[in-house]
């Protein structure tokens, strides 16, 4: 189908405009020469402070939404739309697309992000009743480990399980972008998931559940 086609593709370039790249230009820096050279939120905020990365994070969690949340349903002029029972199919290649666009992007050389942050937002454009629980698994994951790279995993492993809950409604091609999209997630903090089984994996500054202390992990 020559509209899915389009918008797979619009979802990957838009998806390929990477925020921490973007931000690092303006900034006369190249976040993927420095600290643990992902180009993502976590990075830009250890090596160039909390605006820039609260700027890529919008970046980033802001296309997955309009990929999801915008170019989805659009009406493109001059192509047929799809029929309604296509919707979910849509939803789900543009999801997915515009994540492997921030992960493999085609204007910094196919060397982008690990594609959490667009993620989320693809899921926000898809369904807020799925945020709940991947925001919560994601905190909880935080909270009892202090390993960002684990929570991202848990979480989108919590959005694939609740796709499959809700499956009869949300439709099939939904479950297979959770699916899909989780284990993406997980290929990308492949790097992450060795330091932590050798016990080399930064912990994050971690908030407790009892008494609200602070402590390094």
């Amino acid at each position: 189908m020559i509209e899915l086609t389009v918008k797979a593709l619009l979802a990957y370039l838009l998806g390929s405009l990477v925020g921490s790249l973007l931000i690092g230009k303006l900034r006369g820096v190249d976040i993927r020469t420095m600290g643990s050279g992902n180009a993502g939120a976590t990075n830009m905020l250890r090596n160039q402070g909390k605006g820039a990365a609260l700027a890529v994070l919008v970046i980033d969690l802001g296309k997955g939404w309009v990929a999801t949340g915008v170019l989805a349903p659009w009406a493109i002029p001059g192509l047929e739309p799809a029929p309604g029972g296509m919707h979910s199919l849509v939803l789900a290649v543009c999801g997915l697309t515009v994540i492997l666009g921030h992960v493999y992007p085609v204007w910094y050389g196919f060397r982008g992000g690990k594609g959490f942050a667009t993620f989320l937002g693809a899921v926000l454009g898809i369904d807020l009743g799925l945020v709940p629980a991947m925001i919560l698994t994601w905190l909880l994951a935080v909270i009892l480990t202090g390993f960002v790279g684990l929570a991202s995993i848990a979480s989108a492993a919590a959005v694939a399980i609740a796709i499959a809950v809700r499956s009869s409604t949300l439709g099939r091609p939904l479950l297979v972008f959770g699916i899909l999209a989780t284990l993406l997630i997980i290929y990308t903090h492949r790097a992450n998931i060795g330091r932590m089984l050798a016990g080399k994996e930064p912990r994050a500054r971690r908030l407790w559940l009892f008494g609200l202390r602070r402590g390094q992990g």
